[in-house]
């Protein structure tokens, strides 16, 4: 017997709630790179260059148009497994056609994100409460920035269900706000648009003085890229491409806007561009906003990392964590142990760098290694798709030459900080690698014997000796091996060695997870009828495995489709003796066992999990 479902269906409806949410979730991060992206560029009292401003926003331009538009939006999305998308969702759309050896890439890819997850909420919290210090420079904002952190975690449990239908209004506002004040400084001196025409970053690369290494800080404004085909699941990739015609416009008049600033001024100070275009009259509402929109930035990652780690763990990546799902909204989830490791990693992360200029040197390192992973993987995915070898070739070619140049440009800045990214992604990937090898390894050492017809003998046997005291009515094991007519041994050692474990029917589950993200199907193999059942369920790399749910649902199915019979049930039972602790005949003891059974009252779960 065997049945099928799938709740991966994409939807790729535009709507304007989908629209609404994508701008909440999707796109938090790289909206607020603005706060900090050219205060890494322009040191406080560095008088401007016209050169470098209108080079680092000409960069700027094409960086989001290549990177973010081309690479991401029209290219990436495209690769999405069965409407989900992220570095591990890509890795198992393709490996069934390049084998094994795609893990390296993959966990490398998965690992240096998480670690972009680390240092995401401490630089994007830091560069909005900075805002403060044009009313007391001297101002220590690591406990502000402490205290926020921590409180996002602590919150984290709670799930956000409830305070999520409130991100997407909130980050409209944000991206409305950063474009209108971009577009109120920007009207003193248009002529920076002219920054459009890529010649001007050429001059900065080629010409500045140590203008190729400005794009170590010149790769911020697109940092979030990652994040949003990660998030592509929960929002539909059309409402995704829709927003972001609207987030680009905001973001490029943002960036004018300052690059206007910093040219009229022509001298850098200690606040960035980004506060010092606000007006006067709207300050201390902005740096609120601005606060709240890297919360939810921040609270969007944490998720994705959640989400990550999640998959992680169902493709035999990562450690077995238990994982909590706080809500009803669909791939809402918690990890209680990851929740404190993050926080604790984003508080040293603080306690290090202490300024959000600091960190930078930090940021954007494991991004980069991870664009560079992906790149590799779609061209992958192209080639399965019988794209052009041509076409293939010229965008590989188009996106290795600038995520490499941004590569070298963020190496230079290893010995300011860049090395923790390293060594927090390489730390994680040795956990991942070394568990996935373990977990083959284990597996390979397990040894396995046949379900012959005389062990389905002593089975049956066993079941109708009451001189043993009953252990379960429906006892489960969890088996790694899928074929119906094999089992462990020590499963089968447990089961007859003192104290035997009695039970009317015996049941065999093997857990397999599949390439596609939300798949349900199982098949039963009948051993011996109302006896033994050997059950293989197959469900998706996104699907939390509740067996024993799965289990009353199958048990069900059996029972109306007649393959798993009462009469036969009751008369194995019949043949039992009176029960002495009851007093009840073997035939009402039956019924009962079968009402709590429906109910999962009686169903034993064997502690043999492999």
């Amino acid at each position: 017997m065997s049945h099928t479902t799938n709740s991966g269906t994409f939807h790729r409806q535009i709507k304007l709630g989908g629209v609404l949410i994508a701008t909440g979730i999707v796109f938090g991060d790289i909206g607020t790179s603005p706060l900090y992206t050219l205060n890494a560029l322009f040191h406080s009292g560095e008088i401007v260059s016209e050169t470098k401003a209108l080079g680092i926003l000409s960069c700027i331009i094409w960086t989001l148009t290549l990177q973010t538009t081309l690479k991401y939006i029209l290219i990436t999305l495209q690769a999405d497994n069965n409407g989900e998308g992220g570095i591990f969702s890509l890795y198992t759309l393709i490996r069934r056609y390049f084998g094994r050896w795609l893990i390296i890439p993959a966990i490398l890819g998965g690992a240096f994100l998480i670690a972009d997850g680390i240092i995401t909420p401490p630089i994007s919290v830091a560069s909005a409460i900075e805002g403060l210090q044009k009313f007391d420079p001297g101002l220590n904002t690591v406990p502000i920035v402490i205290a926020i952190i921590i409180l996002l975690f602590v919150l984290q449990q709670l799930g956000t269900q409830k305070i999520g239908k409130f991100f997407g209004p909130i980050m409209l506002i944000w991206f409305t706000f950063i474009g209108t004040i971009g577009i109120l400084a920007v009207m003193s001196d248009l002529s920076v648009f002219r920054a459009i025409n890529l010649y001007y970053a050429y001059e900065l690369l080629a010409h500045f003085p140590s203008g190729f290494w400005l794009l170590g800080g010149i790769f911020l404004c697109t940092t979030g890229a990652e994040a949003l085909y990660s998030d592509m699941g929960h929002v539909g990739r059309n409402n995704i491409r829709v927003s972001w015609i609207y987030i680009k416009i905001c973001l490029v008049l943002s960036y004018a806007g300052q690059t206007a600033w910093l040219i009229h001024e022509g001298k850098a100070n200690d606040l960035s561009p980004f506060y010092n275009i606000i007006p006067e009259v709207i300050y201390i509402p902005s740096v609120i906003l601005a606060s709240m929109a890297t919360v939810i930035a921040s609270q969007a990652l944490i998720s994705g990392c959640f989400t990550l780690v999640n998959e992680a763990i169902r493709l035999g990546f990562w450690p077995r964590n238990r994982v909590v799902f706080p809500g009803t909204i669909k791939g809402q989830m918690y990890i209680p142990f990851f929740n404190w490791f993050l926080m604790t990693a984003c508080i040293l992360m603080v306690l290090h760098f202490r300024e959000s200029k600091n960190m930078e040197a930090a940021f954007g390192l494991s991004v980069t290694l991870t664009m560079l992973i992906t790149t590799f993987l779609i061209a992958l995915y192209l080639r399965i798709r019988r794209v052009s070898y041509v076409f293939i070739g010229i965008i590989t070619s188009v996106f290795l030459t600038v995520e490499i140049s941004f590569l070298v440009a963020n190496l230079q800045k290893l010995h300011e900080g860049g090395w923790i990214m390293l060594v927090v992604g390489a730390v994680l990937s040795a956990t991942m690698l070394v568990w996935y090898r373990g977990k083959r390894m284990q597996g390979q050492l397990i040894a396995a014997t046949d379900i012959t017809p005389i062990v389905i003998q002593k089975i049956k046997d066993l079941a109708s000796n009451t001189a043993i005291k009953s252990y379960a009515t429906n006892l489960i094991y969890l088996t790694s091996i899928n074929r119906p007519g094999s089992i462990e041994k020590r499963t089968l050692n447990s089961i007859f060695k003192s104290p035997a474990k009695r039970a009317d029917v015996y049941w065999f589950f093997h857990v397999h997870v599949t390439d596609e993200p939300y798949s349900l199907n199982y098949e039963v193999h009948t051993l011996s009828e109302n006896d033994v059942y050997h059950v293989v369920l197959h469900i998706g790399f996104r699907v939390e495995p509740k067996v024993d749910l799965f289990f009353r649902k199958i048990a069900t199915a059996l029972i109306d489709s007649g393959e798993l019979s009462y009469e036969k049930a009751e008369e194995k039972s019949m043949m039992q003796k009176i029960s002495a602790i009851t007093g009840l005949s073997s035939q009402v003891h039956f019924y009962l066992m079968t009402i709590r059974f429906l109910t999962g009252k009686t169903c034993s779960l064997s502690p043999i999990i492999t």
